[in-house]
């Protein structure tokens, strides 16, 4: 029988956090909640609670980049290559400064949704390495 990179990698991390489909609902679920949480009525544009918690001075912007993190977090679980994992890190960092100004930081940081870029790096590489998990989108 022969030992894949997914087996020694489950070995590591225990295999129900690294399941690549479970991993991918659990980041398609936080990109829901910090980017599309709502739409605003009479528009298509949605809502979430990263440009929600902006409105808070500081802490806000803060606690959005420690959820944005954990997208980065299970990227690195994943083996996702380092450079990635520093754009990734680009992201969340300037999606916090944009955020850190009050009142004024959720304007541009609802057309800089950093979480959604993040997702699509991650979906990018679960479709190159792990074709099982990939979920067709409508």
């Amino acid at each position: 029988m022969a030992v894949t990179q997914d087996d020694i990698l489950n070995r590591r991390h225990g295999t129900a956090i690294k399941h690549p489909a479970a991993v991918r609902r659990r980041i398609e679920g936080l990109e829901r909640l910090m980017e599309g949480l709502f739409t605003i009525p009479g528009t298509k544009q949605r809502v979430g609670l990263d440009v929600l918690m902006d409105v808070l001075p500081i802490g806000g912007s803060m606690v959005a980049a420690a959820l944005g993190s954990y997208l980065a977090w299970e990227a690195r679980n994943l083996g996702m290559p380092r450079s990635t994992l520093v754009r990734m890190a680009g992201n969340i960092g300037f999606d916090a400064l944009l955020g850190a100004i009050p009142f004024v930081g959720a304007i541009p940081d609802f057309f800089f949704r950093s979480n959604t870029r993040n997702l699509k790096m991650v979906k990018k590489h679960l479709d190159r390495h792990h074709p099982a998990s990939a979920i067709i989108d409508q």
